[in-house]
């Protein structure tokens, strides 16, 4: 197990529908978390009851709560939930951190395939497997590994980055990049900050790696219209650039919610755009996202990416000290 030491950060609210399916797909993993803190951000459900009752019973997790600030607040209350879990803890002990959201199922072999993958290829800063959700009328139990996904709709993330649910970072990566910024598009800036240093981020669409996200992408807050429009408002914030974000809206049409959830994202986006609000503020960051942004255009997503990893090789250095964000 030397070297192969994870910690597990979950900030979660009113996750009383879910919480317990999660917390036994990680009591059943191959290899456990070091230590699991789970952050409870003012649930006013039965959450607290059923994280208490765990704790009492699994030695490595640690519950954590914050007031109730009287609503669910994305991006950067999520983080800064996180962060309060983060804080309590000496990264230099882990080898790896990951920030898990408390409404999913995972595969038994989850984080130790996850390893595996990251010994095995020391540029990989960041990865994850793939969410799947069930189709309308599947309500029954899961088998993995997911081999049939015939009953479960794939979110369809690109593979160039780790997804926002199990964001399972390298420390010394994670410490790098200055860890996750705390707006909306944290789960997106993060990846291409890997990229910026020469780490790879990455996902895999296999069968030991999918996992069910039991609430759908885009519909934790209020509903699916609300969760798009954020996508929309989060990656005017990132910096995407019009044409990107056009495309990028074109593929999610096609996704549910067909054509509506395409048209969401690109009303927050450019209703950011006429609002003049604020960017990130890394002026090179916006470039160097921009121009591979241009790259997958025009070379596909996974040809541009495979480019650009080759190239930031030489950028690659691990005992760089972080950036500020």
């Amino acid at each position: 197990m030397a070297g192969r030491q994870y910690c597990l950060i979950t900030p979660c609210r009113d996750e009383a529908s879910y919480g317990r399916r999660t917390l036994e797909s990680v009591l059943r993993q191959s290899i456990p978390p070091a230590l699991w803190i789970i952050v409870d951000d003012g649930s006013k459900d039965a959450t607290p009851r059923i994280l208490a009752e765990y704790a009492a019973r699994v030695p490595f997790i640690r519950v954590l709560t914050r007031a109730d600030r009287g609503d669910r607040k994305l991006g950067g209350g999520v983080i800064d939930a996180f962060y309060t879990g983060y804080d309590t803890i000496d990264p230099a002990d882990f080898t790896y951190v990951c920030k898990l959201d408390l409404d999913l199922d995972l595969p038994p072999r989850y984080f130790e395939t996850l390893i595996e993958r990251m010994e095995a290829e020391p540029r990989i800063g960041t990865c994850s497997g793939k969410p799947y959700f069930p189709a309308p009328g599947n309500d029954g139990p899961v088998q993995f590994p997911l081999t049939d996904t015939s009953r479960f709709i794939s979110e369809k993330i690109g593979d160039e980055n780790s997804v926002g649910m199990t964001k399972f970072f390298r420390t010394a990566c994670f410490r790098q990049i200055g860890g996750f910024t705390r707006e909306l598009m944290w789960d997106g800036i993060d990846g291409h900050r890997c990229r910026q240093l020469g780490w790879i981020a990455v996902s895999w669409d296999e069968p030991d790696l999918r996992f069910i996200h039991l609430r759908p992408m885009g519909t934790s807050h209020k509903n699916w219209w609300t969760g798009r429009q954020r996508h929309g408002f989060g990656q005017y914030f990132m910096g995407t650039s019009p044409w990107y974000m056009l495309a990028s809206a074109a593929y999610r049409m096609t996704r549910p919610p067909r054509v509506v959830g395409g048209l969401a994202m690109l009303y927050g986006y450019f209703k950011s755009m006429v609002q003049r609000n604020p960017c990130y503020g890394d002026a090179e960051f916006r470039r160097f996202l921009r121009r591979y942004q241009w790259a997958c255009l025009f070379r596909g997503k996974a040809s541009a990416t495979a480019r650009l990893n080759e190239r930031q090789r030489q950028s690659w250095d691990p005992p760089r000290s972080p950036i500020a964000i």
